[in-house]
């Protein structure tokens, strides 16, 4: 039977795109998102086989929702090869503002419990069987912060940390952890954004580069490669050079701005 993958966020930008990828590499596609709707159209216009997708239902937030879905997909489809938790939310916030607490919350669930949720329902099994890729989507952003964009980058930030710490837990299982970080990528929640974005790449660039570097088996990847060289050097930048660097940068748009 063909490898299975099951991917979060699939009705839009890099869900969508990896979702194309794999099922172009003959992947079967367990497709997960709040929009089912339209994610089912987008597949019958792509013309795939209703025999080789399914689409759940699930808000990544709510706990008990992706959990159902991954459940589902183990009984329908059976034990994926590949669970990638893309799914999440970006905005900027302002400390001072009472509701964008509420905002960081919101991304926290989404970014964070969602991502180690999503895992949940496969990680025993996978264990059991002794193989399986679990792949985490983080960001060039949880490398540095930067203003007016707390919540986003501390959730990313986490992603780095928690994939690391499952990664050493699942040593010697067979079972692989992926970190990807991409730069920045053409999509909707991309176009938004008011400051500049370097290395640019369209989202079916960034699903090609995100598959092969899977396939590979790697730890810890960001794409494209020239964002790469951008993160190690931020790693080493001087906070006060840091600072001085983002001095008068425009902010992430809070949610009421969007």
């Amino acid at each position: 039977m063909d490898p299975l993958v099951f991917i979060t966020g699939a009705s839009s930008g890099i869900g969508q795109a990896l979702a194309w990828r794999y099922g172009q590499a003959g992947w079967r596609l367990a497709l997960v998102a709040r929009r089912v709707g339209e994610i089912e159209r987008w597949a019958r216009e792509q013309g795939l086989d209703p025999q080789r997708y399914a689409v759940y239902g699930a808000d990544v937030a709510d706990t008990d929702s992706i959990v159902a879905a991954g459940l589902a997909c183990i009984a329908g489809q059976g034990l994926p090869d590949v669970v990638i938790a893309n799914a999440g939310i970006s905005a900027g916030i302002d400390t001072a503002v009472r509701g964008d607490i509420d905002v960081l919350a919101r991304t926290f669930a989404t970014n964070n419990v969602g991502l180690a949720a999503t895992f949940h329902p496969f990680v025993a099994p996978m264990v059991l069987r002794g193989s399986g890729r679990l792949v985490g989507m983080a960001s060039v952003a949880g490398i540095r912060g930067l203003p007016g964009h707390g919540a986003y980058c501390a959730s990313k930030a986490a992603v780095i940390s928690y994939c690391e710490s499952l990664r050493g837990e699942m040593r010697g299982s067979g079972v692989g952890v992926v970190t990807l970080c991409p730069g920045y990528v053409d999509t909707p929640l991309t176009r938004k954004n008011r400051y500049p974005m370097p290395f640019l790449i369209k989202a079916p660039d960034f699903a090609d580069r995100a598959f092969r570097a899977i396939e590979a088996g790697v730890s810890y990847r960001v794409i494209p490669w020239q964002m790469g060289i951008v993160a190690r050097l931020l790693r080493l930048l001087p906070i006060a050079l840091f600072d001085q660097m983002l001095a008068g940068r425009p902010r992430k748009h809070r949610q009421e701005q969007r």
